[in-house]
């Protein structure tokens, strides 16, 4: 399964013997079944009959992690054949009547098995094509580039993963993760050493309570430490966005930044991390569009170590979905798809419905379409302000949810909204525990419950 296509002679070697040979290898070669399937779908197959014989084959294996046997296919094509018409399921049942009489062997097994990935490449390129004809129409040009990309890199991942023993000094080092700092101690010491690469982190709060600044602290805390980030705000203008930063990097006043100019230049020029600060409008882009972006940058040979978007929902979907949090759901899923992708973490905020609005401590509960976001995020803390709170620029951070170490810890904060500055309050310094607050942890261990059936609920 190494070779590749080089020829438009290979294109026509795939014909109708292939095809039915490559089936009756799928169902008599396990190992080679399950490599094969990792890149295979049945709808490769041109013939519909295949495309139901190999479709059974790889259902029955999902369903009972096991290989089918002869008479297991057997059973299954006399009594699951229902959905398809009578002459597709008996041109089915006639192909696996002239295998079984046809005995064991495959004709030219070594072929089919060397050649059978450049037979996947050649199908997965068609149907990108055929898919392309109908996207040209709407100028659909990323998705486009998506499409026949993804034909061409099928099969291409050469990683066989993480290999327990051979790596197992990896797993104690903090440096694997290559986690970004958060820029405060407690929450570095909550998540060893702040959010690691291919992890997503989201901040959540209600309107007003400060989820750009949250973001905008968190970007200038990886630059000032020589990182280079990527920041992508869907709200606010680029420039807008850029002076929060010079307020956050060098603790000069929002209101001082055009008189003080020059200061702000002498700070920002020593710093040793790169930004970049892309806008775009609102529900404009999809996380298409930012992975375009983003290769567009890699190909110009500049790192990429932290990615921020503000924020995740108000990203376009890639798919129209019937309910939003369906959408939402593909969203925060496709962000975190990208993180892995560019081995950084990613930051990101999102929106509490109308209960979050003044509470004292928002919990996941609060969350906008709640668990459709939590199921992937890696990192929830919550951003809370009550009137009260932004009379005194003081708030709190909630950690509803950590896969690095514990979570429904509550911690107080001090907003300094004039420098875009956040800073944790030392024990003591503010009432860490309020009535409110006394109850979050056995409330989040409920939410978590909730949380955890949800996901079983999916499965």
């Amino acid at each position: 399964m190494n070779s590749t296509l080089t020829t438009k002679e290979d294109f026509s070697r795939f014909g109708k013997t292939f095809q039915e040979s490559l089936c009756q290898l799928i169902l008599q070669d396990r190992p080679f079944a399950d490599q094969i399937g990792e890149v295979l779908t049945p709808s490769f197959f041109e013939l519909r009959y295949l495309q139901v014989f190999s479709a059974k084959i790889y259902e029955y294996k999902e369903k009972y992690k096991l290989h089918p046997t002869y008479d297991i296919l057997l059973s299954v094509l006399r009594s699951d054949l229902n959905g398809e018409n009578e002459a597709v399921a008996q041109q089915t049942r006639d192909y696996f009547a002239r295998l079984m009489a046809k005995g064991a062997d495959v004709d030219g097994i070594e072929y089919i098995k060397e050649t059978s990935l450049d037979f996947c490449k050649k199908q997965k390129l068609k149907e990108a094509i055929l898919k392309s004809i109908n996207l040209l129409n709407g100028s659909s040009f990323e998705e486009i580039r998506t499409l026949i990309d993804g034909a061409l890199k099928l099969g291409n991942d050469n990683d066989f993963g993480y290999e327990y023993f051979q790596d197992f000094e990896t797993r104690y080092v903090p440096r694997y993760r290559k986690p970004v700092s958060t820029g405060w101690l407690r929450m570095d010491e909550l998540t060893q050493g702040g959010l690691g690469k291919g992890e997503l982190g989201v901040v959540v709060a209600p309107t007003g309570a400060g989820k750009s600044m949250a973001l905008v602290h968190l970007g200038a805390e990886a630059v000032s430490n020589g990182h280079s980030v990527i920041h992508y705000t869907l709200e606010l203008q680029d420039t807008v966005v850029a002076k929060r930063y010079d307020s956050c990097i060098t603790e000069i006043p929002l209101s001082e930044l055009d008189s003080r100019k020059n200061e702000v230049l002498d700070i920002v020029k020593n710093i040793e991390g790169e930004l970049i600060v892309k806008e775009y409008p609102t529900k404009s882009a999809s996380t298409r569009t930012l992975a375009s972006h983003l290769e567009k940058i890699r190909m110009h040979g500049k790192k990429i170590d932290m990615i921020i978007v503000d924020y995740g929902d108000l990203l376009r979907p890639v798919e129209r979905r019937k309910e939003k949090r369906n959408e939402l759901e593909s969203i925060y899923e496709e962000l975190r798809g990208l993180a892995q992708e560019y081995q950084c973490p990613i930051w990101t905020a999102s929106q509490t419905n109308r209960s979050g609005l003044n509470e004292e401590v928002i919990t996941m509960e609060s969350i906008s379409e709640a668990f459709s976001k939590c199921f992937v995020s890696d990192l929830i803390m919550t951003l809370s302000r009550t009137i009260e709170d932004k009379n005194t620029n003081s708030g709190r951070i909630f950690v509803a949810k950590n896969r690095n170490g514990a979570d429904g810890i509550v911690i107080p904060i001090f907003m300094d909204t004039s420098c875009v500055k956040i800073r944790i309050l030392p024990k003591g310094e503010a009432a860490e525990e309020g009535a409110a607050v006394k109850s979050l942890k056995e409330k989040n261990i409920e939410l978590r419950k909730k949380y955890i059936n949800k996901r079983r609920e999916r499965k």
